[in-house]
């Protein structure tokens, strides 16, 4: 959803006056909402509707094709264009349907926009793509240094919160969804004590659902002059990581928000996660090797200092290699 951000601001640059509805699931709708995208979310729970009884299920989807239909829509945009969606989208009665195109995944026949959008190059950023579905309306516009302006109540509220001082703050995300796609918690513990060494930066590890459980060892392993962030909604995470002078994180959902509102990203991934998912940033050093548990706190310590330009870091990464050499 975030990786579509760049698209839905084009369209709604390109219609200004139009009324605009984004149809979306249920953990992206409250976001979608709080960055006032459009002029209304209809929130789906896809999840719901897989595990739910059938017949149920098929009674949700009867309201909701019901409910579509009586906006009224004139054009349909489907840019992530799934079988269903592009049933959904020529069921809705909308008069122009511009359908992305991706192979074995959409049934563009349905749309009857023309020109038809280019073909999926899965070479491409998935956000040069989103953008490269409106290409049949005339929009032409590029991905680069695009940014979300967020509330200045909410960052002041996290600032409060936290006791935020005038040191540099550098932030950690060490869970993900996968363990494939998790660094080590000893290795991000390590660094943050690299980091604490070159002193005048606070530091903060963010705490999602799945952190939950294992918090307090989260917490013993960085230790008591690192804080621990916790149950903040993604507004109020998008509005916390704008405070940051960096954020470290695993290949996750996190650090998109970071991207989007100007935080430094140092990213540490599995090399063959493809990199057309990548956070909309041009500030970012994305770190990786075959397997993820094999990144090195070297590594990621390099490329911290490569954003941060800080001298202190790199005095003691070089301190340390001497000491290890005597």
């Amino acid at each position: 959803m975030i990786l579509s951000f760049p698209a839905l601001r084009a369209i709604r640059e390109e219609f200004p006056d139009a009324r605009l509805t984004i149809l979306a699931g249920k953990s992206a709708s409250p976001l979608l909402q709080d960055f006032k995208f459009a002029d209304e979310i209809i929130s789906v729970d896809r999840v719901a509707l897989l595990r739910d009884r059938k017949l149920r299920s098929i009674r949700k989807i009867f309201q909701l094709v019901g409910d579509v239909r009586r906006r009224r829509f004139d054009l349909v945009i489907d840019l992530h264009s799934l079988y269903e969606t592009n049933i959904l989208g020529y069921l809705s009665g909308a008069g122009h349907r511009l359908y992305a195109n991706r192979e074995s995944r959409s049934l563009d026949f349905l749309g009857n926009f023309r020109p038809r959008p280019e073909k999926e190059d899965k070479s491409k950023h998935l956000s040069d793509f989103y953008l490269a579905v409106l290409a049949p309306l005339g929009i032409n516009k590029s991905k680069e240094h695009f940014r979300i302006d967020l509330e200045r109540d909410e960052v002041e509220s996290f600032l409060r919160e936290y006791d935020v001082d005038d040191r540099r703050k550098i932030g950690f995300v060490v869970g993900a969804g996968h363990p494939s796609r998790r660094w080590p918690l000893e290795c991000f513990a390590k660094l943050s004590q690299r980091i604490s060494k070159a002193g005048n930066f606070q530091q903060f590890v963010f705490l999602g659902p799945e952190e939950e459980a294992i918090a307090d060892e989260i917490k013993a392993a960085f230790g008591d002059d690192v804080r621990m962030v916790r149950g903040l909604n993604l507004y109020q995470l998008s509005a916390a990581l704008s405070c940051l002078d960096l954020l470290v994180s695993n290949d996750t959902g996190p650090p998109h928000l970071a991207a989007i509102v100007g935080a430094p990203i140092v990213i540490v991934m599995d090399e063959r996660a493809p990199l057309r998912y990548l956070p909309l940033s041009d500030r970012m050093r994305v770190i990786n090797s075959r397997e993820i548990q094999d990144v090195s706190v070297a590594e990621v310590l390099a490329g911290v200092n490569d954003l941060l330009l800080t001298d202190n870091i790199a005095k003691e990464e070089e301190q340390s290699e001497e000491s290890k050499s005597e």
